[in-house]
């Protein structure tokens, strides 16, 4: 196969019109195994295919990305820094995004290897080039621009190289372009911080963090909105979180929920506070954040009520989260009635809200009655059980009835309260005392899209996975729900056809 690689080469060298032998190589690329590429590649000379990027002819410069993706991606990062250094440098100024976009990614690969990056942190115009790439009009070049750049900054040498050099002022000038460009400099900066303790103290020493810092209680709402989606990136790091403690994140944004009330404008950018909040709760402790910014779930009580569909949606995407945990569950209880008239109103909304917030309730709701196996303790089982009976009076009849409605999203979400039910004895029993539910559950003509056959699965499943399955379900029950979970989400049984030739 190598032989016939280094054929088409002199062919395309040898041509006007290349176009259809660029075909040919990428074919006979596509035909050798990625294990076996390198061998037939690695004493090939590419140089007449990176000639040939220099073109208008459109289609050429695609055939030739394609083939060097295809060719570089089997080579080693310092067979690409010994030998196409220049070529990768030469891309990273094209005129054709996926041509910036080859070279970003390569030279990403070459800066993630430690015997490679040398070469590359020692070549200070490369890193300018990649730098200046974050200005490029099409995100997807900026963005992989922003991955690449990243990766640098796992080695000291790297960091050194981005924040000790002149680099940094390329950084800052570049920030100057525009305020989109600002904000990609700023998601560069944390996703550099997220990647440990030492990346962010760098940052921060830059001045880049603490001007990011500044944008939460800027001026502009949808910059300032933006400043706290990355803010909340950074939080998703324990390092990260222990940093935005100390500058008094945390106190900054709880007062900016608190001062929402009075602002006209803050529909756009509170949905990110409550987020933030939601993924401290989530990553560090519920009881903690929910007892130390009571605004935070007072809000997110609030906003189950208000008229904005977006404000009722992330308040049910926070809610479902902070039920996922015991810790969570225990916190919305000892709020009392605030908290049953919150779970009312979710079940209002799955019941006959618009659709993608009768699917986000499901969603919602499933995540708040789920209890693992680990803590089904006699007070936490009374506790998701209390629960589902305040969906309505018969809330089995409500959860059917909506999964029998010829809506494949709401049909799932319906099965996924069933498997959250599934698994604890109180529910069990409930589906056993409702009439025709087993045969519900073991139809297999219900719900066709693969998404409602996973679902049904996964719902057999928690049954079968319960230890006290067997005894409340009765063994028929539970031997046909073993069969189903044997023979798999997408099982159909063979029908015996008749033959009826000559039959009159």
């Amino acid at each position: 196969m190598a032989a016939t690689i280094q054929c088409i080469l002199e062919e395309i060298s040898g041509v006007e019109d290349p176009v259809e032998e660029l075909q040919s190589l990428k074919t006979a690329l596509l035909a050798i195994p990625a294990s076996a590429l390198r061998e037939s590649v690695s004493g090939q000379r590419l140089d007449v295919i990176f000639s040939l990027l220099d073109s208008n002819n459109r289609a050429q410069v695609e055939l030739c990305v394609d083939i060097l993706e295809r060719i570089l991606l089997a080579l080693s990062p310092v067979h690409l820094v010994q030998n196409y250094r220049a070529e990768l440098q030469s891309g990273l100024a094209h005129p054709n995004d996926t041509v910036k976009i080859l070279a970003l990614t390569q030279i990403g690969r070459i800066v993630e290897h430690p015997e490679a990056i040398t070469e590359c942190l020692n070549n200070h115009d490369v890193l300018r080039a990649m730098i200046l790439c974050i200005k490029e009009e099409k995100m997807s070049v900026a963005k992989q621009a922003i991955h690449s750049l990243s990766k640098i900054s796992h080695s000291k040498p790297g960091l050194d190289k981005l924040f000790k050099s002149d680099l940094l002022d390329v950084l800052k000038d570049v920030m100057t372009t525009s305020d989109i460009i600002r904000y990609r400099i700023y998601e560069l900066v944390v996703e550099i911080s997220s990647v440990s303790p030492i990346s962010l103290g760098y940052c921060a020493n830059s001045g880049l963090f603490s001007q990011l810092l500044s944008e939460l209680t800027g001026d502009d709402v949808l910059l300032r909105a933006t400043a706290v989606e990355m803010v909340t990136t950074l939080a998703h790091t324990q390092h990260g979180r222990q940093y935005l403690a100390q500058q008094g994140i945390m106190d900054k944004i709880s007062n900016m929920i608190r001062g929402a009330e009075t602002d006209t404008l803050s529909s756009l950018y509170l949905p990110g506070l409550v987020k933030f909040f939601g993924t401290l709760a989530i990553m560090d402790s519920p009881q903690q954040v929910c007892e130390a910014y009571p605004t935070f779930l007072n809000k997110v009580f609030e906003m189950t009520l208000d008229p904005d569909p977006t404000m009722i949606g992330v308040a049910l995407d926070t809610l479902g989260l902070l039920g996922s945990t015991v810790e969570g569950k225990q916190v919305l209880q000892k709020t009392g009635a605030e908290f049953k008239a919150v779970f009312s109103r979710m079940s209002q909304l799955a019941a006959s809200g618009a659709t993608e917030l009768r699917v986000r309730s499901l969603d919602a709701i499933s995540q708040l009655l789920t209890l693992q196996p680990e803590h089904q303790t006699e007070d936490l089982l009374s506790l998701t059980e209390s629960w589902f009976h305040l969906l309505s009076n018969k809330p089995m009849e409500m959860i059917c009835s909506i999964s029998t409605q010829p809506f494949p999203e709401l049909h799932c979400g319906a099965l996924r309260i069933f498997s959250a039910v599934a698994g604890q004895l109180w529910g069990q029993k409930m589906m056993m005392s409702t009439p025709g539910f087993m045969e519900f559950i073991l139809d297999r003509s219900s719900g066709q899209t693969k998404e409602a056959k996973d679902a049904k699965f996964e719902l057999v499943g928690s049954l079968v996975g319960s230890s006290t399955a067997a005894e409340i379900l009765g063994s028929p029950n539970y031997m046909r729900l073993k069969t189903y979970l044997r023979e798999g989400p997408y099982y159909v049984s063979a029908v015996a056809s008749v033959s009826t030739e000559g039959a009159n």
